[in-house]
């Protein structure tokens, strides 16, 4: 097979020198999870075991950037993975959403498996669910999808994550037989890899979000009943023209590296379907060895939580915050971690969030 290399895409983006920061977070919703009404549409969608859950993938920017690709390279490789397989629909699927509105109310197609720069299905952008406007949902005509499981927040009953747009078409380069995992079938090669270090999935014209102040767009999304985790590498257009480039692990150059570009549901530290904003204070960042945590009087209750990940998702340490009268203010002690991006996830009234942390 012809090789391709990421020079590729670069060619088709001016690339000048690197600006502001521009990615702001990759966000993994879980947007539902499947019971045994969905299982028994095998017949006609294909294999969905019980328990599956669909998670979508979004780039978070700053106003202004477009996302143009997600890219493995030499030293760089882009990794989407299940310990067991994704779910492709037979009936509409395909790698990237193609089916229509109209197609989505058939089966459990809408819970197919695929790559994107913006879609969710032929004429619809997706978005977040907690960023949905309810309108027109999907009303699903084989009687499926219609689980409300809490762990899956907002039903696809009430809000299901499709808006009306013109979202841009993805375009493949440098891989081929490897997207095959995410093709309609269930014959045993839908998994439990999707990998490459020659190659990307792109945006020709960069990809904005719906709302261009928010500027989310959806990436991927993946339905398994396994464990399911990735490791990818980001490139954002300024917008004055340039170029950022995120990866995971190994930075040289301009490159920058976030910790949230490796993620695993077995710790579900980017779960952050019921996520906007933060109501929590984490400073100073960068920090030495003591890390403030300030959360308003009305955000907490009597007893909060932090637990620490480093990249990988491994638990570092944790820790109880004993609430009080007043607005709430902690200090962590982390001299004894290493030097490094860390992950740390605050707990409270039952909200979940997330900062990204650097020690040096």
């Amino acid at each position: 097979m012809k090789k391709f290399t990421f020079s590729c895409i670069s060619l088709l983006f001016s690339i000048v020198s690197f600006a502001q920061n521009g990615l702001e977070n990759i966000i993994v919703e879980k947007y539902y999870v499947s019971d045994a009404n969905d299982a028994t549409q095998n017949a006609t969608g294909g294999v969905l075991p019980v328990g599956s859950v669909t998670y979508r993938i979004y780039v978070d920017m700053l106003p202004g950037y477009k996302f143009q690709a997600a890219y493995g390279v030499p030293g760089h490789e882009m990794r989407i993975e299940t310990t067991t397989l994704f779910f492709n629909n037979e009936d509409r699927g395909a790698t990237s959403p193609t089916y229509t509105k109209s197609q989505a109310s058939n089966n459990t197609v809408m819970l197919d498996s695929w790559l994107s720069v913006g879609a969710a299905c032929a004429g619809n952008f997706g978005v977040l669910k907690t960023e949905d406007d309810g309108v027109a949902n999907v009303s699903n005509s084989d009687g499926v999808l219609q689980n409300t499981d809490p762990s899956a927040g907002i039903p696809l009953t009430t809000q299901d994550g499709l808006l009306a747009g013109s979202p841009e078409a993805v375009t493949t380069v440098g891989i081929t037989s490897e997207i095959a995992v995410f093709d309609a079938q269930n014959d045993g090669t839908n998994g439990p890899l999707f990998s490459t270090s020659n190659g990307s999935w792109a945006s020709l014209n960069g990809s904005i979000g719906p709302d261009p102040n928010e500027n989310k767009v959806l990436i991927a999304q993946i339905t398994t009943d396994g464990v399911f985790s990735f490791e990818l590498n980001i490139q954002i257009g300024t917008p004055s023209g340039g170029v950022e480039n995120y990866v995971a692990q190994n930075p040289v150059a301009d490159e920058i590296q976030i910790p949230e570009l490796i993620y695993s549901s077995s710790t579900g530290i980017h779960d952050l379907s019921a996520k906007s904003g933060n109501d929590f204070l984490v400073y100073p960042n960068p920090f030495s060895d003591l890390v403030n945590i300030e959360i308003p009087s009305q955000k907490t209750d009597k007893e909060a939580r932090y637990i620490l990940y480093d990249v990988s998702g491994k638990i570092i340490c944790t820790g109880s915050l004993i609430g009080k009268d007043k607005n709430q203010s902690w200090t962590i002690d982390l001299s004894a971690v290493a030097n490094g991006f860390y992950v740390l996830e605050i707990q409270s009234d039952a909200k979940v969030e997330f900062s990204r942390i650097l020690k040096e």
